[in-house]
């Protein structure tokens, strides 16, 4: 195992800059988030400027997910193994270069590499930005506040992504949400060069898992590809069940190996703490239902209330700020005072409500009234969940693999999201499928009322299956999260270069 030192000088420094390293994380976290779904509202006019159809549109959302799900768990233990800083810059570097490229894209082929590119760095970049975290507020009294602020970013990149879009697509063009990429990653770039410092690395370096490496990142890929062609070719074509039984396969082969290689690439004790297991599976189903509402809602604002693009973003504000008050609140006050299983196990519950509240929406609802409360109790919920699970994510874990055991959390939410869009948009479908076939039109307008309310109907579902999954994070956080408060040692020395 490869060891890793930091000169005292360097280590005091980097202490008194734990908060400008946090911001310049940060940044480089909320780049990756909110790529999930900056690019959603610039689709039509991407469409529109560069030809292809609505077939191929899935494509430019699932080239990312399925690059960034299937390569983080590499990318964390290339973190391990070369240096988090080295591997921070790498994929800075390189996700700014893909996001110019998909930006400049004369071609919907070269808009396509482009966000698989992007994946490819960023898995490599969010790992390093979660480990970089928690190495440099390692022992820190200050260590919940910092992952209540990172977990706030990450909840709600999202919501800010379909804010950011909204506007750069209204008001400049739709390459913007593309180009935009490269301004946050040389922000993060100079701030990473300036603030965090060399390691130097002793020993020699423990040798890559290439047959775990393999498994884990086919297994991965399959899932996220079987999930995504079930929206379009429906849960019995074989291009969705294929890949999704191979892809279990291979996960479970990817398990069993991990028992049995001397340097496995996941360390099964890793998942089998019941703080980082209970965290990881939090974050999976989570990312479910979070999921159902940003893509559900949207379609509800713009299609149904004819809300623009700008005013869509906007609308998301509500969720973002619960999300972000809660995660700082649960990371500086109630980490100290409540277990995970009560804050996780509360949150979700509420935010489980939210989207009962949501199911009440009607053609003609308020936002204020009709909206307004289902988004911030769903934000409540999820900012408890991103405190505690970015955090204890690592919690516990020797220094060379906090990588890892960072891909492992942000695995979960990239692979629940996926699962998610496709679930929820399987039982939305069969709703508004099941209302045409039980309302029969009458003229014109009856036409227009079986479409409206299939509409609603799809809306309804997507909600409620939601609300199933938040229940079901809930029980999770409740059953598996151990009874107690975590311990955070304080004496611990701060290693803040790697």
């Amino acid at each position: 195992m490869s060891i890793t030192q930091t000169s005292p000088t360097r280590a005091t420094t980097g202490s008194n800059h734990r908060w400008l390293i946090l911001a310049v994380l940060a940044v480089a976290q909320l780049m990756v988030v909110l790529d999930a779904t900056i690019v959603n509202i610039a689709l039509p006019e991407a469409q529109h400027a560069l030809g292809f159809s609505d077939g191929q549109r899935q494509w430019v959302i699932t080239a990312y997910s399925l690059a960034f799900g299937s390569l983080l768990l590499i990318g964390g233990r290339i973190n391990d193994l070369f240096g988090r800083k080295n591997s921070f810059i790498v994929g800075l570097i390189g996700f700014a270069a893909a996001s110019a490229l998909g930006g400049w894209s004369p071609t919907f082929e070269v808009l396509v590499t482009a966000r698989a590119l992007q994946g490819v760095f960023g898995a490599l970049l969010a790992p390093a930005a979660l480990s970089l975290l928690a190495i440099t507020f390692a022992g820190s009294e200050d260590r919940g506040k910092a992952f209540g602020i990172f977990g706030a970013v990450a909840g709600a990149g999202g919501a800010i992504g379909l804010l950011l879009g909204g506007v750069l697509t209204e008001y400049v063009s739709w390459n913007w949400c593309l180009y935009v990429n490269v301004v946050f990653a040389v922000i993060a770039l100079i701030g990473a060069i300036m603030l965090l410092p060399k390691h130097v690395q002793e020993g020699a370096r423990t040798p890559i898992d290439w047959a775990g490496t393999v498994l884990v990142t086919a297994g991965l890929f399959l899932v996220v590809f079987g999930f995504a062609n079930s929206e379009s070719n429906g849960w019995t074509d074989a291009l969705t069940l294929f890949p999704l039984v191979l892809g279990v396969v291979l996960l479970g082969a990817f398990v069993w190996v991990q028992t049995k290689v001397s340097h496995p690439l996941l360390p099964v004790h890793i998942l089998l703490d019941r703080m980082r297991g209970a965290s990881y599976l939090v974050m999976l189903i989570s990312a479910i239902g979070m999921f159902a509402v940003f893509l559900f809602l949207t379609f509800y604002l713009q299609q149904t209330l004819g809300f623009s693009p700008v005013e869509t973003g906007l609308a998301f504000l509500p969720m973002v700020g619960s999300i972000a008050i809660t995660a700082a609140l649960a990371g500086s006050v109630l980490v100290t005072r409540l277990s995970p299983k009560v804050m996780v196990g509360v949150g979700l519950s509420v935010s489980a409500l939210g989207m009962v509240f949501l199911t009440t929406i009607k053609i003609d609802s308020s936002y204020v009234s009709g909206v307004v409360p289902g988004l911030i109790m769903i934000g409540i919920g999820l900012g408890t969940v991103f405190a505690n699970a970015m955090s204890l994510s690592t919690y516990g874990v020797e220094a060379g693999d906090a990588g890892v055991a960072s891909a492992t959390v942000n695995t979960a939410q990239q692979v629940g999201g996926s699962i998610g869009v496709a679930l929820l948009s399987s039982f939305a479908a069969t709703a508004a499928t099941n209302y045409v076939s039980d309302h029969s039109p009458s003229g014109p307008d009856g036409m227009q009322a079986i479409a409206e309310g299939a509409s609603m109907a799809s809306y309804h579902a997507a909600f409620w299956w939601a609300a199933g999954f938040f229940a079901l994070g809930a029980l999770v956080a409740a059953v598996v999260y151990p009874n107690k408060i975590p311990e955070i040692d304080v004496n611990a020395e701060p290693v803040i270069g790697h």
